[in-house]
């Protein structure tokens, strides 16, 4: 049994800087199947650096304050406000951005499974790639604290 507060738990921002209070549940209890992450979005802000799919892990996002507003799709053009007291469920492979439009305060809860930390190999990001001059899917590696990014479609770095 591990118990920790959410007082106590350290913020630790995504490395794209989309938000500035994320709290890490799941490191901090140590599980291993199961993800759990804290936030709190100011207006503009959003949980993930952009449209984004989990091949390996569904995804459930519970808004306990506010509304936020996902992105869902490879092209991101349906949304959806959720909150406050709902929940939204991403499958594997189903492509989603939440963020706060709004200018109240998003509190939410983002929950993963299978597994504790993301494997960056069954991560896909759609931006914008320079080399093929369109939105493309791409694949994603943390390295050094920093996102790097490569074209599926080229093969570009960056």
């Amino acid at each position: 049994m591990k118990k920790a507060a959410l007082d106590e738990i350290q913020t630790v921002p995504n490395p794209l800087n989309v938000h500035e209070i994320r709290k890490p549940i799941s490191m901090v209890l140590g599980t291993t199947d199961f993800a759990m992450n804290y936030f709190e979005l100011s207006s503009g802000e959003s949980f993930s650096g952009g449209i984004h799919t989990h091949h390996d892990q569904e995804e459930v996002f519970f808004i306990v304050e506010g509304t936020a507003t996902f992105e869902i799709g490879r092209e991101g053009r349906e949304e959806v406000r959720v909150g406050p007291e709902a929940a939204i469920r991403f499958e594997p492979g189903e492509f989603q951005c939440g963020h706060n439009y709004d200018e109240e305060t998003v509190v939410g809860l983002a929950l993963g499974a299978p597994g504790a930390m993301h494997d960056w190999d069954e991560l896909e990001s759609i931006v914008y790639c320079p080399e093929c001059e369109k939105k493309t899917g791409h694949g994603v590696a943390l390295e050094n604290g920093d996102f790097q990014l490569t074209c599926t479609v080229c093969e570009y770095d960056h």
